[in-house]
C-alpha cells in the first residue's frame, strides 16, 4: 500500500506525540475583530443555557470537529487556505457536504449567541459550544484559547472529502480521492491515519478523540449509520452526569453506549465487549482501535478514565486550534 511522504514520515516517527497548535503566518486582517473577555463570558453563559435546555452537546461537538477537521498541515499558503477551525462550516457549500448532514440545525441553534455577542467569532462560538458540551456532560475541562478570526466568504471553504468514514463504501474502501489529499484506503486504520495525520495529529489523538463517541448518537439520515431508534433513544429517560435522568431529547438514532448524554470512558470499557447489547453501535472504525498495533495500547490505557480524560483534553484542544488565526482577547 502506498502512502504519501508525509504519512510515511509520521509513521516512521511514531506520530503519536501531541502536536503543538499550528502557527499561522498572516498579517492582521482588516475584517478581524478583537474580542472582549466579557463577551466571551456572556457567550458561554448563553451556550450553557442552550446545552441545558436542549441536551444538544453531542451535535455541538460534531459541528466544531467538522469545522476544524478540514485542516491540511501540508498546505503552505496564506490563511485560511489550509482550512481548520475558521468558522467556514456555516457557509454553503461546506455546510451541505455529505459528512455535515444535520449540522445546519446546530449552526441555527447558535445564531442567537452570535447576535447577542457579535464580537465573538463564529469559529469561537462553535469551539466553545463543543468544549462546554463536553464539560457539562461530565467530561474534562479543556484549556481552550479564544480570539479566533472567522473565514469571511464561501470561497474560503475547504473542498469536500477531508473527514473520516466509519465504514467502507460499496467498493470496499474507506474515504475517497477528494478533499485536499486522498484519504482512500481499504483498511480502516490507514484511512483514519490519512485523515488525522493530514491534520498533524497522531495515533494517541486518533484514539482519544474516538472516545468522544461515548457522547451522542449516529443517524441513518446523516451518516448513513444507525437504526431509526433503539431502546436507548426511543424517548424513554436517559441518564445525565448528575445521576438524574431526562427524556428531553429528540428520539432516534443509535448510540455507542447506554448512557449517551454522559461523557465518560464507557466507549473504552464497552465498545469492544462481545457481550454488549446488540442495539449499540459496532463499527469497523471503532473495533480497529483494539486490533491495530499502534492504536491498541491507547485503547487499553483509556479503560482508566483518568488517563482518558488527560489525553482527551489535550487532543480536543489541539483539534480546536487547527488552522486558527487568533487575535488578542481584551
Amino acid at each position: 500500500m502506498k502512502i504519501s511522504a508525509a504519512l510515511a514520515l509520521a509513521a516512521a516517527t511514531g506520530a503519536a506525540a501531541f502536536t503543538a497548535p499550528v502557527s499561522v503566518r498572516s498579517a492582521r486582517s482588516a475584517t478581524s475583530l478583537s474580542v472582549k473577555q466579557s463577551d466571551l463570558d456572556g457567550a458561554q453563559s448563553m451556550i450553557d443555557g442552550i446545552l441545558k435546555d436542549k441536551n444538544c452537546g453531542p451535535v455541538f461537538v460534531r459541528l466544531a470537529w467538522h469545522d476544524s477537521g478540514t485542516f491540511d498541515c501540508a498546505i503552505d499558503a496564506a490563511w485560511p487556505a489550509a482550512g481548520g477551525a475558521i468558522g467556514s462550516i456555516r457557509f454553503e457549500p461546506e455546510i451541505n457536504h455529505g459528512a455535515n448532514a444535520g449540522l445546519a440545525g446546530a449552526v441555527k441553534l447558535l445564531e442567537p449567541v452570535k447576535e447577542a455577542f457579535p464580537g465573538v467569532s463564529y469559529a469561537d462560538i462553535f469551539q466553545m459550544a463543543s468544549a462546554r458540551g463536553i464539560e457539562l456532560a461530565g467530561g474534562p475541562k479543556i484549556d481552550m484559547q479564544y480570539g479566533r478570526v472567522d473565514a469571511t466568504s464561501p470561497d474560503q471553504c475547504s473542498p469536500e472529502g477531508n473527514l473520516p468514514d466509519a465504514e467502507a463504501g460499496p467498493e470496499g474502501k474507506f474515504g475517497g480521492p477528494g478533499g485536499t489529499a486522498s484519504t482512500e484506503d481499504p483498511a480502516a486504520e490507514w484511512h483514519l491515519r490519512k485523515v488525522f495525520y493530514r491534520m498533524g495529529l497522531g495515533d494517541e489523538e486518533i484514539v482519544a478523540l474516538s472516545g468522544a463517541h461515548t457522547f451522542g448518537r449516529a443517524y441513518a439520515d446523516r451518516s448513513g449509520l444507525g437504526a431509526e431508534k433503539t431502546k436507548f433513544t426511543d424517548g424513554t429517560p436517559t441518564a445525565l452526569p448528575d445521576g438524574s435522568t431526562t427524556d428531553a431529547y429528540t428520539p432516534g438514532g443509535s448510540p455507542w453506549v447506554k448512557n449517551w448524554l454522559v461523557f465518560d470512558n464507557s466507549y473504552f470499557t464497552d465498545v469492544n465487549d462481545d457481550g454488549k447489547d446488540k442495539e449499540l453501535l459496532d463499527l469497523t472504525s471503532d473495533r480497529v482501535l483494539w486490533k491495530d498495533a499502534g492504536f491498541k495500547p491507547y485503547a487499553e490505557k483509556f479503560a482508566d478514565q483518568g488517563a482518558f480524560f488527560e489525553s482527551y483534553a489535550k487532543a480536543h484542544k489541539a483539534l480546536s486550534e487547527l488552522g486558527s488565526k487568533f487575535e488578542p482577547v481584551e
